[in-house]
């Protein structure tokens, strides 16, 4: 079994984490996590800032990686099959591409149960993959 696990480093991470560890060591699967980040300003059609926004985006990218690294290191110690990428590019397009390309079985997402004025500004990442995968999702529910 494969799955792709999507996070995002908010306050369900380790939920989701705690459910793909579970579910990964009893299916034996390899797990892919992945956090997707936002294209740089000049992918979607802005010039590019001044040297300190770049110097702030690599900075922030280092970060993120370290913290997926770390995470995936935890997961491994626990043994799990785990490979982290870090992604860029537009969130729900980005882990369809990724799941696809590496031929997931299923895509791991968590919900923050937010409401649907918020869901209707800002969209649903987890909403998105339910609408456009062709392969399953699983959502991990916040636990209130």
């Amino acid at each position: 079994m494969k799955l792709l696990v999507a996070i995002d480093f908010s306050e369900i991470t380790d939920l989701i984490l705690q459910k793909v560890k579970e579910i990964a060591l009893k299916a034996h699967a390899k797990v892919w996590l992945i956090h997707v980040v936002q294209p740089e300003p000049d992918f979607v059609g802005y010039d590019v800032g001044p040297e300190s926004e770049r110097v702030f985006i690599a900075k922030k990218f280092h970060e993120k990686h370290a913290e997926l690294q770390s995470i995936a290191k935890n997961l491994a110690m626990s043994n799990v099959d785990i490979t982290p990428l870090l992604l860029q590019g537009p969130t729900v397009t980005t882990i369809l591409d990724e799941a696809q390309k590496l031929n997931a079985d299923i895509i791991v997402v968590g919900s923050h149960g937010h409401g649907t004025m918020f869901n209707l500004l800002v969209g649903s990442v987890s909403k998105g993959l339910l609408k456009k995968s062709s392969v399953p999702v699983l959502i991990v529910p916040v636990v209130k």
